[in-house]
């Protein structure tokens, strides 16, 4: 049993220059100008979807995370206040 594939369409309006080198680089790749444009497009949104997605950060500032992690620090009053709230709120003050 066969999915069916449900299919959108998109459409650009370009200059003859532009389609010419759109066409080009389809007959280099040996596809269909759809195909190259289609393949060219999901790769660059994925390379923005991944960038966006990613969060880079310095050798350092990865220590000093680890670090908080392993050795997390006492709680604050400040920390406390907010802690109790959240709880109030979210549980009504229960303690279970």
């Amino acid at each position: 049993m066969s999915a069916l594939l449900e299919k959108e369409r998109i459409t650009a309006r370009i200059s003859s220059a532009v389609a010419d080198v759109l066409n080009s680089a389809a007959e280099l790749t040996g596809t269909t100008l759809n195909g190259f444009v289609v393949q060219a497009a999901l790769e660059k949104a994925q390379k923005i979807v991944d960038r966006e997605k990613r969060i880079t950060i310095s050798r350092d500032d990865a220590a000093m995370l680890l670090n908080l992690l392993d050795n997390p620090p006492q709680p604050n009053e400040a920390m406390q206040r907010g802690f109790k709230r959240f709880m109030e709120e979210k549980y009504g003050g229960r303690k279970d």
